[in-house]
C-alpha cells in the first residue's frame, strides 16, 4: 500500500478572527460557580479559584505582549506534561504527589506549566502507556479527569497551562499512530530501526490524510468542550488555560524530504489553528514549533508558517546536545561555543517575533547533568551555568519590552526517581519529567537540586517585577 497520500487538509468555514475576550460562555459559568462553591473543601489552597467572570482572567496578546489582568504577563514555567497522569484517580494516579509538585514549583516562582492532553495507544517499543486515547475515537475517562484534578489544582495556585495537544514524535502515539489507525500499515519504529528520517517523513504524512485529521478533530473537540469533572467550568471557559498548542514539534518532514510537502504542514497550522479557535473564542492559540530548526532550518518557512493571525504567538526550542552542539562528557571543549550559538538562536527568534509582531517563547531547553550522569546525586554546574545565563539573556531582552514573555525549561521530575539501573522508563515506574523513549533523569530537574532551583527562583522574582508595571 501506498504510505503517502496527497489529499488536502480538511477546511474550516469561514469566522471572524476572535479578539481574546471572554463571551456569553461567562454568564453560564457564573451560575455553575454558585452551585459549586457549596462543594467539598479543596486541598490547602494557596489561593482562590481564578474568576471566568473578569475579561481579564485570560492571558491575551496585544501586538507583540501577553497581557493578563491589564498588566503585562512574564513568566518561569517548565514541562509538566504528566501532570495529567498523576492527577488521574487510575493507575497512574498520585494526586498526594501532584499537590507536593505543584506547591513546590509555586514556591520557587514556577507557575506556568506546559501539560500533554493527548497520547494514541501505540506498538512501538518506546511509548507511552496508558495513553488518553487507546483506540480510535475511545477515551480514557480516567486520564481525563486526571486532567480536570491538574487544572483545579493549577487554579488555585494562580498557575496556567499550556495544553498540547498532538505530538509528532513516537513517544505519545502522537501523528504516526493516526497515520497507521488509517491506513492500517505499521509504524517506522525508529528507536528500533535507527530510521528517523523514514519515521519523520511518515509521521508528517498526518496532515495529508483527511480521515485523520477527523479523529484528531473529534479529539480535540472533545477536550474543548469538556466540562471539568471538579469544578464544573467547561475547558473552553476556564481561564487557568492560557492555551491551546497543536502539537509538541510539529515538522513538515525530514530535512531532506520535508521541504516538498511544506506546504500541506502550512495549510495544516492555519487550518487547525481556526478550527480551534472557532470552538473556543477565549484562549490562544500556537504550534508547539521547535522554531527554524524544526521547519527545515528555514527562518522563511518559519515565519511563513506563523504569520496567519489565528496562531497568537510563536514557540522555539534550544537543545544543545540534540543539535550536537554540547557534549557533557567533554564540556570544558565544547561549553563556549555551544552558548554562543544558543545566544545566536534565542536572539534570532526573538527578531522574528518582532518582525511578525507576535509574543515568544522558549518552551523547551534541556541540559544534562555533568558528565551525562543520569543519578540523582550528580552535579549540575554545566546546566546551572546554561539555565542562568539563557535567563539573563530572556530578561535582558524582555526588559527592552522585546517581544519574549518567557521560557518552559526541559523538564520538571520533582520528586520521581528512575526505578532501574538502566534508567530505562516501564509501565508503573514514576514519571520524572524525561519521556519513555529517554533514560529517566537525563534532562529532568528534581526537588533535591538546590543550586537548579535557587537560580529558577531567582529569575522568576525579575520576571514577575517586569509584569508589575506597565510594559517596559
Amino acid at each position: 500500500m501506498k504510505r503517502f497520500v496527497h489529499a488536502t487538509g480538511l477546511s474550516s468555514s469561514n469566522f471572524e478572527k476572535p479578539c481574546g475576550i471572554p463571551g456569553c460562555g461567562l454568564v453560564i459559568l457564573m451560575l455553575t460557580l454558585a452551585v459549586t462553591a457549596g462543594c467539598a473543601k479543596l486541598n490547602t489552597p494557596t489561593s482562590s479559584l481564578p474568576s471566568a467572570m473578569s475579561p481579564n482572567a485570560f492571558v491575551s496578546v496585544r501586538g507583540d505582549t501577553f497581557y493578563l489582568k491589564d498588566k503585562p504577563y512574564y513568566f518561569v514555567g517548565t514541562n509538566f506534561w504528566y501532570g495529567a497522569y498523576l492527577g488521574s484517580p487510575g493507575e497512574t494516579g498520585d494526586r498526594e504527589r501532584l499537590i507536593k509538585e505543584l506547591d513546590i514549583l509555586g514556591q520557587h516562582g514556577v507557575t506556568n506549566l506546559r501539560v500533554l492532553a493527548a497520547s494514541e495507544n501505540s506498538e512501538l517499543t518506546m511509548s507511552l502507556h496508558p495513553t488518553f486515547q487507546p483506540a480510535p475515537g475511545k477515551y480514557d475517562e480516567e486520564l481525563l479527569k486526571g486532567l480536570d484534578f491538574l487544572l483545579m489544582e493549577m487554579a488555585k495556585r494562580d498557575m496556567k497551562a499550556v495544553i498540547f495537544l498532538n505530538n509528532y514524535w513516537q513517544w505519545s502515539g502522537g501523528m504516526s499512530q493516526y497515520v497507521a489507525w488509517v491506513t492500517g500499515e505499521p509504524i517506522i519504529d525508529p528507536d528500533v530501526s535507527g530510521d528517523w528520517g523514514g519515521f519523520m517523513q511518515a509521521s508528517a504524512s498526518f496532515y495529508r490524510y483527511n480521515d485523520a485529521q477527523a479523529l484528531f478533530r473529534k479529539y480535540v473537540s472533545t477536550i474543548v468542550d469538556r466540562r471539568n469533572t471538579n469544578t464544573g467550568i467547561l475547558y473552553r471557559d476556564d481561564p487557568t488555560i492560557m492555551s491551546w498548542e497543536l502539537a509538541n514539534e510539529p515538522r513538515p518532514g525530514s530535512n531532506e524530504g520535508g521541504r516538498k510537502y511544506y506546504e500541506f504542514f502550512k495549510q495544516w497550522i492555519i487550518d487547525t489553528a481556526k478550527y480551534i479557535h472557532e470552538l473556543d473564542k477565549n484562549h490562544l492559540v500556537t504550534t508547539g514549533s521547535e522554531g527554524s530548526w524544526g521547519t527545515l532550518n528555514d527562518d522563511q518557512l518559519f515565519m511563513d508558517s506563523h504569520r496567519t493571525p489565528y496562531i497568537d504567538y510563536l514557540t522555539f526550542h534550544l537543545w544543545l546536545k540534540n543539535w550536537n552542539w554540547f557534549d557533557a562528557k567533554r564540556p570544558e571543549s565544547t561549553y563556549e561555543d555551544a552558548l554562543n550559538k544558543a545566544f545566536v538562536y534565542i536572539d534570532e527568534h526573538i527578531d522574528m517575533a518582532r518582525r511578525l509582531n507576535k509574543p515568544i517563547v522558549l518552551e523547551e531547553f534541556g541540559v544534562e547533568r555533568d558528565n551525562a550522569d543520569y543519578r540523582i546525586q550528580s552535579g549540575t554546574i554545566y546546566r546551572d551555568k546554561y539555565y542562568r545565563l539563557f535567563f539573563a539573556r530572556i530578561y535582558e531582552r524582555a526588559s527592552k519590552g522585546e517581544p519574549i514573555a518567557g521560557s518552559n525549561f526541559w523538564s520538571w521530575g520533582g520528586l520521581g526517581r528512575a526505578q532501574g539501573e538502566d534508567f530505562l522508563w516501564r509501565e508503573g515506574d514514576d514519571f520524572t519529567g524525561d519521556p519513555p523513549q529517554e533514560p529517566q533523569g537525563l534532562n529532568s530537574v528534581f526537588d533535591v537540586d538546590a543550586s537548579t532551583l535557587s537560580i529558577l527562583k531567582e529569575h522568576a522574582k525579575a520576571m514577575i517585577r517586569l509584569g508589575r508595571s506597565d510594559k517596559p
